[in-house]
């Protein structure tokens, strides 16, 4: 069997979602079932190095990981030929410069998302990459969840006829760290450090509406700052200056309406922390995370209201949990042997640069439509 070893550098993923999504559960993970399988006699190994500024937590995520590499110095990584891959999972502000010096060392690109703090600075990178000759792909993991992915079974099976409409639920309360530990960075709190769910989370909602409902035409999007202060890792009071919540609404190009809340500031009472209502002319379907509901037409109860007397129909009883074809994989894990595909044998890979500059404009222009308090097109940038 022939192994086609990928050195891939990883870039900041001393951070929770680089270890936890990226290296751990991911990159491990892939080298501990024996690599990605091309065929019967090809696979595909990867060779993680770890990149920081701190030498101290570099060495400790390597021993917990099993990574023997990990360096401080970017440009003698970039350097060495073996080093195929240049993974980002910076903080967004920093993301264009070691994209930009990846690129300058003819790499390939795979980062996260989003890939900038401005539309013009994310579509300059995806320009590039293009005149570098590169590969490049963005991470827009939700696409392979595993509620999304029955999700997209009714919709191509045409179990909703025409879909009319999507309703978004994300979020969960975070706590302050006043008292209780808080469990998101501080910087996503601060808008001078790039935080703040509108620029988080629509770059999100633009992946999946693009992939599953069709192109966003247009938007308008509220943002809020509901908690003014909060407290720091070392305990110290901080003014927020970042929105920590959105209020969305979108259309896309085939007349659906898409409405999406994403807050930290509300507690979870539904199935998960992301959940999706989407509704047809001949049948509706819930999706969180990992599961999906289905109400077909056939089975809709006639709903009369009266507020004067206690519903006699179980609203939960009428749909059925849509079954798995297969078990699904961590979701940051099968895009990331997609793409490692992709850099081997060139297979199709669309979630590239400019998909990732799709998601930057959506949130620009959401932030834009909150302090003009107006809809707002969406420019096509194909």
């Amino acid at each position: 069997m022939a192994t086609h070893k990928v050195g891939i550098i990883m870039n900041g993923v001393t951070g929770r979602m680089g270890t936890n999504q990226h290296l751990l559960r991911s990159i491990m993970a892939i080298i501990a079932q024996g690599g990605v399988r091309l065929g019967d006699n090809d696979v595909i190994l990867p060779d993680p190095i770890l990149v920081g500024r701190d030498e101290a937590k570099l060495a400790a995520l390597g021993a917990r990981a099993g990574v023997k590499r990990w360096s401080t110095r970017l440009g003698e990584t970039l350097a060495d030929p073996a080093n195929q891959v240049y993974f980002d999972a910076t903080v967004t502000g920093q993301r264009p410069a070691g994209v930009r010096q990846a690129l300058a060392a003819k790499k390939h690109i795979y980062c996260e998302k989003p890939t900038a703090t401005t539309l013009a600075e994310a579509v300059a990178l995806s320009r590039e990459a293009e005149a570098a000759g590169v590969k490049s792909g963005v991470v827009q993991d939700k696409l392979w969840l595993p509620g999304l992915i029955k999700l997209k079974r009714l919709i191509d099976g045409g179990f909703f006829g025409k879909i009319l409409s999507v309703r978004g639920e994300f979020g969960y309360w975070v706590f302050t760290g006043e008292h209780d530990k808080l469990q998101r960075p501080s910087w996503n709190y601060r808008k001078e450090d790039d935080g703040g769910i509108i620029m988080d989370m629509l770059c999100h909602w633009r992946y999946v509406i693009d992939n599953l409902f069709g192109e966003v035409t247009a938007l308008s999007c509220l943002g809020a700052t509901h908690v003014p202060q909060r407290w720091d890792e070392a305990g110290k009071p901080y003014k927020c200056t970042a929105d920590d919540a959105a209020y969305a609404t979108f259309t896309t190009r085939d007349g659906v309406v898409c409405h999406f809340n994403s807050s930290w500031c509300v507690r979870v009472r539904r199935d998960d922390l992301l959940t999706l209502q989407v509704d047809g002319t001949q049948g509706s379907a819930v999706v969180g995370l990992r599961d999906c509901f289905a109400q077909s037409l056939a089975a809709t109860p006639r709903c009369v209201w009266n507020p004067d007397l206690a519903a006699e129909t179980k609203y939960f009883d009428d749909w059925d949990r849509v079954a798995a074809d297969e078990v699904c994989d961590n979701a940051f894990k099968v895009q990331w042997e997609l793409f490692l595909k992709h850099v081997v044998r060139g297979d199709p890979f669309p979630w590239n640069l400019l998909a990732g500059a799709k998601g930057v404009q959506l949130a620009e222009l959401g932030l834009q439509s909150w302090a003009e308090r107006r809809w707002i097109d969406v420019p096509s940038l194909v």
